[in-house]
């Protein structure tokens, strides 16, 4: 299996934690980030450290990989401009944010007229997947694809990645995949609520409950573990505020679905119910809110 140079542009929670797992792998790691103490700290555990754009492109050489984990809209579109001028032809672009699918759809078209390769590729499984086996969910040009297709099985869980089609496919099935996620979410954070305000509460260990819905249950699933975790750091979820941010997903599954002329109801609502909990926090905010710090660090706790 061939070993891959690839340069990571972002090493924020999600970009550190994937060199470090390429690196793990065998793969060799170019790694620039716009604050220096990131890319010091990422030299210690063995990457080759680039403190401008400039250095990261010629310690990449020539048939470049590059490797952006930067959020998405204004920081990418920032990102991407000034990193074009040290790609050439043949190169590859990768975006793993969590960009919306029509903004990859032109960015594949533009840089295809470049003669610059691009993939857009949805990673879930959080900062945990990042650093030990992530899920991704490809876009882009296929014979990009296959020529780092190394990487994606290397980083990934078994069975954990596949490619889906022309640019944009990638970041298109990671935004239904978030779309899911807020009704689920949503879900859980209604089901504790019943459980908060119910005349058995007092009986009711929430850790033990989701100990055992995670064992055997229908609903068993990382979500509930990790709803498991989070009452074992805080049995009542009191660093949480109950306001739940949004990153985009959600809302933008909801304006595809009504493009498409399909009904999301418990989607459209749970992305609904995030905006009203920023006015009126409910208690089944503070398990979204839970939810998402312990799979991603958002909404850091108060």
């Amino acid at each position: 299996m061939d070993k891959i140079k690839i340069g990571i542009l972002g090493l924020g929670r999600m970009g550190y934690n994937l060199a470090l797992n390429l690196m793990d792998k065998g793969h060799e790691v170019v790694a620039y980030n716009r604050s220096r103490g990131k890319v010091e700290d990422i030299e210690k555990e063995g990457a080759t450290g680039a403190y401008s754009l400039e250095e990261f492109s010629e310690k990449l050489g020539e048939n470049k990989v590059v490797w952006l984990m930067v959020p998405a809209g204004d920081a990418l579109e920032e990102v991407m401009k000034n990193i074009l001028p040290y790609m050439r032809e043949g190169d590859l672009l990768v975006d793993g944010g969590n960009s919306y699918y029509k903004d990859s759809i032109e960015h594949g078209q533009f840089l295809n007229e470049k003669g610059i390769l691009f993939l857009d590729v949805g990673t879930s499984g959080g900062i945990e997947g990042a650093r030990n086996g992530a899920c991704y969910m490809v876009g882009g040009d296929k014979k990009a694809y296959d020529k780092i297709e190394d990487i994606f099985r290397d980083t990934s869980v078994e069975n954990g990645y596949g490619y889906f089609g022309k640019a944009g496919a990638g970041h298109f099935v990671k935004m239904i995949h978030n779309g899911i996620e807020y009704g689920m979410m949503q879900a859980m954070g209604e089901g504790f609520e019943v459980v908060e305000k119910s005349e058995f509460n007092d009986g009711i260990d929430k850790r033990k409950l989701s100990q055992v819905w995670n064992n055997g249950s229908v609903i068993r699933s990382w979500l509930v573990e990790l709803i498991e975790r989070a009452y074992s750091n805080d049995i009542e979820l009191e660093k949480y505020t109950g306001a739940v941010g949004l990153s985009g997903e959600g809302e933008w599954t909801v304006k595809t679905a009504k493009e498409l002329n399909v009904p999301v109801p418990v989607i459209e609502e749970s992305v609904n119910a995030r905006f009203r909990s920023m006015k009126e926090p409910r208690y089944q905010g503070k398990v979204v809110q839970a939810l998402r710090y312990e799979f991603g660090g958002h909404n850091q706790p108060k």
